[in-house]
């Protein structure tokens, strides 16, 4: 062991010395010499038994978010629930886990995704898989008939991930829901033009938003001669058309769910077609479409919807797809995806799909699945693939190489000269106390260069600045980091106080508060500022501008 241990000093001191030849800048040759030194005394040293190894790695289909990307992901969020926000939902929160029972039989094929939970005294659980089969439990255990809600929280799926294009085991969904007995469609339209709001707020390129209506593909693979035992797994087949050409969908209904070529055949005839409300129209004249109740029932629905969606503006971003299938088990009606498109590769070709960033649609029988009775509470929802604009984002912001600004801090709180610790302590908690975000360096004699590039590197855009001047003259200088002008902003000259300091930091940040408007008032009586600029003396009202 003795042995070990001195090896072990020799290799600390060997690499000790190759760092610091590193840092000198030394010749190659005389660090390689000294590289293979240090190699040959850990080949010596050998592997250490007693240590145990593992692997520093997050799980599969996981990751960690940098301050950077989570700085992203804070805006995108903001952006998203302002909107839900601004329609009037209310927000509630359900566990990570709910019992087994729960979510079996609710996904289709998809619930071989669920992930089980190991027994812990008794109850079968697994973790969500959404966040709308939990809110209908939420709505039948609380006996709610009325609400509309926004959820965010992460969920999870045993898929196989494809992290790149922002596919994962965890993550994040962002849910807006209507529950309740209303007219036809108008609160369809609403959670549609939700879905456009967000998406044109976010700003990641053109989209387009499919509809379609389970009951008209439940009439149409009817007429088409699909058994009732198979609506399902045919639905789950011709979902799979965004991503694969109708052959391979043809092949996989007729050679693995079993399905006659010649009824396959009659459903490409269908789920080819796409347009507007001229298809709803169309579809409704025809000859064996129109004889199906459940068919007849979506269309006239979805004719509804695209007059509510011309309604909002947004009916040009909307495209009746008879493709569209969404493979979950408990929609009943309208079901709608939203796609980004790519600009065409020729003139006059249509644009084309490269992702679904948006999804939903009508759900009435779900929350009469958990209540003892039966009754049924229509609801119509919502979700936002926010881990798919956050990869988009983050790659735009990347390909522009643009700064992100990872803290909100407003104001550095420096020095000019050594021994200013106690004040610029004194002045940053004054600051936070008057609700100022600011900071300080934490060192006791930090040189005012240091703190001016901090300040550049991180994005605050203000500097407070005490030196031996300001201190007798009862000033404090502040400095805009951008334009590097500089004004003076008077202090008491018994006590550090930022009563004065707040008026000009806000209208140099644009944000004045009732309280700074009432400081600001009360100290124009009191005493003459130095900060005798136009904007300034007409105080924050008037002013409308920064003074920097």
């Amino acid at each position: 062991m003795a042995e070990r241990a001195a090896l072990e000093e020799l290799v600390r001191l060997q690499g000790e010395r190759v760092r610091g030849l590193k840092q000198q800048k030394a010749s190659a040759e005389q660090i390689e010499e000294e590289v293979a030194k240090l190699l040959k005394l850990k080949a010596q040293l050998g592997p250490d038994e007693g240590k145990q190894k593992f692997v520093l790695k997050t799980p599969k289909g996981t990751r960690d978010y940098s301050p950077r990307q989570m700085a992203v992901r804070e805006k995108v969020f903001e952006v998203i629930i302002s909107c839900f926000k601004r329609h009037g939902a209310e927000v509630i929160d359900t566990p990570v886990f709910e019992l087994k029972e729960t979510l079996t039989g609710k996904y289709g094929e998809d619930s071989k995704l669920i992930y089980d939970l190991k027994d812990q005294g008794g109850e079968l659980l697994s973790l969500r898989y959404d966040l709308t089969v939990p809110f209908a439990r939420y709505l039948a255990m609380n006996k709610l008939t009325n609400i509309k809600r926004y959820h965010i929280a992460k969920v999870y799926r045993r898929d196989n991930p494809a992290m790149t294009r922002g596919r994962y085991r965890e993550f994040y969904q962002c849910d807006f829901d209507i529950a309740g007995q209303f007219d036809p469609m108008i609160p369809d339209a609403e959670c549609l033009k939700i879905m456009c709001e967000i998406l044109s707020s976010l700003q990641i390129g053109d989209f387009l938003v499919k509809v379609n209506d389970r009951r008209i593909l439940d009439g149409m693979f009817a007429i088409c001669g699909v058994p009732d035992s198979k609506f399902r797994t045919i639905c789950s087949s011709v979902d799979k058309l965004d991503k694969v050409s109708w052959e391979e969908v043809k092949n996989e209904m007729v050679g693995e769910k079993g399905l006659a070529p010649e009824v396959a055949d009659h459903i490409g005839d269908y789920v080819q077609q796409h347009g507007g409300v001229s298809l709803v129209k169309q579809l409704l004249q025809d000859p064996k479409l129109s004889q199906n109740k459940q068919a007849l029932e979506g269309l006239g629905d979805l004719k509804l919807l695209f007059e509510y969606l011309t309604l909002f503006g947004i009916a040009d971003k909307i495209s009746f797809d008879l493709s569209l299938a969404r493979g979950l088990d408990y929609y009943t009606g309208v079901i709608y995806e939203a796609v980004l498109l790519q600009s065409p590769a020729q003139a006059g070709e249509e644009p084309l799909g490269v992702g679904s960033v948006a999804a939903g649609g009508r759900y009435d029988g779900l929350v009469g699945m958990f209540d003892p009775k039966g009754r049924k509470v229509p609801c119509v929802g919502l979700s936002i693939g926010v881990e798919r604009i956050f990869s988009i984002v983050e790659q735009r912001l990347e390909a522009l190489e643009e700064k992100v600004r990872t803290t909100e801090t407003q104001v550095l709180v420096a020095s000019a000269q050594k021994k200013l610790l106690e004040e610029r302590l004194k002045l940053v908690s004054e600051l936070w106390d008057a609700g100022i975000k600011a900071e300080l360096l934490y060192k006791k004699n930090p040189k005012l260069l240091n703190q001016l590039q901090y300040c550049e590197e991180t994005g605050i855009p203000l500097v407070a600045i005490i030196g031996e001047q300001e201190l007798k003259d009862g000033v404090i200088k502040l400095r805009s980091v951008a334009s590097r002008e500089e004004r003076k902003a008077w202090a008491l000259r018994e006590q550090w106080s930022c009563k004065m300091l707040i008026p000009p930091c806000s209208s140099i940040l644009g944000r004045w508060t009732s309280e700074e408007k009432t400081l600001w008032r009360k100290s124009k009586g009191e005493q003459t500022s130095p900060f005798a600029s136009a904007e300034l003396s007409r105080g924050p009202e008037e002013s409308g501008t920064g003074i920097i």
